[in-house]
């Protein structure tokens, strides 16, 4: 059997393909377990600065979840579905949520259920003229269960969520633009080159900078302002004594380009 993920690294980006076309890129136990692997891998690895998350083949960035294995699970009862399909995929976007590092959805082709609620979770996303995006959990009498009932209605509002979560309809990228889910919608055959080129133009800044602005938005999105505000100043505090600061200062005074250390 093929690697169900695939993981590439040049240049300081790792591109991470979702490797099932044959079934679409769904998104079965064994894909979930092996891509939380790569990411704890290559998070610690000071080689990488940037993630690209794709999907394998021309059809689909990933059509879900794999809703045979999942009824599987279901026959097995409450706790084992649960355990099994919730938990797993919960972790999964809440890790790619988290992530130190920007992470990148290049949006190759169908995101669907699982595959839409990624793209909700990563940093940032860019999507080919064909990709296509759905929230069809209704059509199997159940809510989104990887997080899409609360990120899509804090990135499109609460309305516009409602009406792709409860009609299950499939929209275009160009109506994901509009309602946030993505950053920007490019040819095709464009679409690996543009996820590179946005990820070089972060990558330029240093990777503890780029960290606490992560950190910073993804909790507070979820907290008071006051208590964001808090973890804002805690972030900054954190890069008082680090030498990117220092560096990024001293640069600015000098007129020349910074040289960061991470460190």
């Amino acid at each position: 059997m093929s690697e169900p993920i695939l993981l590439e690294t040049s240049e300081g980006i790792a591109l991470i393909t979702l490797n099932r076309p044959g079934k679409l890129n769904a998104l079965n136990y064994a894909l979930i377990d092996r891509l939380m692997a790569v990411l704890d891998a290559i998070e610690t690895d000071a080689a990488v600065r940037a993630v690209i998350l794709t999907g394998a083949g021309e059809r689909a960035f990933s059509a879900g979840a794999d809703i045979h294995e999942f009824a599987g699970s279901v026959r097995l009862g409450r706790e084992r579905a649960v355990q099994d399909f919730v938990r797993r995929g919960q972790a999964m976007t809440a890790r790619l949520e988290a992530f130190r590092k920007p992470v990148i959805a290049a949006v190759n082709g169908l995101a669907f259920g699982g595959g839409c609620e990624i793209t909700e979770a990563v940093h940032l996303a860019i999507a080919s003229e064909r990709a296509r995006f759905a929230k069809p959990e209704i059509n199997l009498g159940m809510p989104p269960t990887f997080g899409g009932t609360q990120r899509l209605p804090r990135l499109a509002g609460r309305k516009r969520a409602l009406e792709l979560l409860l009609t299950g309809d499939p929209f275009s990228p160009e109506q994901a633009l509009e309602i946030g889910l993505v950053n920007n919608i490019v040819p095709h055959q464009a679409l690996l080159p543009a996820a590179r080129e946005l990820a070089r133009r972060i990558i330029r800044h240093s990777p503890l900078a780029v960290g606490s602005v992560i950190t910073a938005v993804t909790r507070g999105l979820n907290m008071a302002i006051a208590e964001g505000l808090q973890v804002e100043s805690e972030q900054f505090a954190a890069l008082v004594p680090t030498g990117d600061l220092g560096e990024g200062i001293n640069a600015w005074i000098e007129r020349r380009p910074p040289v960061y250390r991470g460190s």
